[in-house]
């Protein structure tokens, strides 16, 4: 121990799932050592927020266009015809999500 060149010990308690995150991410990286991973993640670590409203509100509409599609491929099927209505929804979902599409990429710049 005199020779050691960190003399100052720091101690936190983790819960297993915290203990099996930091494994996880453990292996993304090419040390095994723990002590050495926390130091430099204690140290030289950072954290990135990244905001998915975006992605999230766009995936809701596509999901919208995927119930609207087997709706009108029902009514289509049952009745062999197509409404005018369906096809206006359609689009007015695809507009939203361009819209969504080009708000993302702008706050992305």
């Amino acid at each position: 121990m005199s020779g050691r060149k960190r003399t100052v010990q720091v101690k936190f308690y983790v819960t297993e799932e915290e203990r099996n995150l930091i494994e996880e991410k453990m292996k993304f990286v090419p040390t095994r050592n723990m002590a050495a991973y926390l130091r430099k993640m204690a140290i030289d670590g950072y954290i990135i927020q990244v905001d998915h409203s975006d992605i999230k509100a766009m995936t809701a509409e596509i999901q919208k266009i995927g119930v609207n599609i087997n709706q009108i491929a029902k009514r289509v099927n049952a009745t062999g015809s197509v409404y005018e209505q369906d096809i206006e929804e359609i689009k007015g979902v695809l507009n939203e999500i361009w819209r969504l599409q080009r708000l993302s990429l702008l706050k992305a710049r």
